[in-house]
């Protein structure tokens, strides 16, 4: 097993997976809202799929602003280049689509003319005026950008596990608490 890796500093991991948690939990959302009929549960799950795409918003600039005050660690030493490479490249295009994936959501829904309360507690402004076939442009626009994001993280927890089981070299303890 290789030496004990830099590790990210608590903030960034808890923002990491509180990240990943929205995103999930958005995703799920947005699978059960596509998949009922139309009602009240229906609207819920809109809700919540809204509101998880707020904090994803939220969640992600904060974390920006924290990569930008706090340099992340080295990556662990013996990574080919190539990887190096990608995992840099995956990682900006994480951050362009967690930023993408719910401003697109946010200005679809205001040109759809829908509400965005976040878990009941505020609403989000409308950013666009209402227009129908603006909506019918920026929601697919929506749906693909988050197919996107999908498979970029499931690319990045792909790398995750070969680090971890493969190549053994605490690439993913470094995101994980110290135990």
């Amino acid at each position: 097993m290789a030496e004990e890796p830099h590790r990210y500093r608590a903030p960034a991991q808890a923002l990491h997976w509180l990240t990943a948690l929205a995103v999930v939990s958005g995703v799920l959302f947005a699978i059960a809202m596509l998949n009922v009929s139309p009602g009240p549960q229906q609207n819920r799950f809109f809700d919540l799929h809204r509101s998880f795409g707020a904090s994803v918003l939220a969640l992600t600039g904060v974390r920006l602003l924290w990569r930008l005050a706090v340099a992340p660690p080295p990556m662990v030493a013996g990574i080919p280049l190539w990887q190096e490479r990608a995992a840099r490249v995956t990682h900006a295009a994480l951050y362009i689509l967690l930023f993408a994936v719910p401003l697109v959501g946010w200005a679809g829904t205001s040109a759809f003319g829908a509400p965005i309360p976040v878990f009941g507690l505020f609403g989000l402004p409308m950013i666009l005026d209402k227009d129908k076939a603006l909506a019918d442009v920026l929601l697919p626009l929506h749906g693909a950008l988050a197919l996107t994001l999908c498979a970029l993280v499931l690319l990045h927890i792909a790398a995750a596990v070969h680090h971890h089981f493969i190549r053994k070299d605490g690439t993913l303890r470094r995101m994980l608490p110290k135990v």
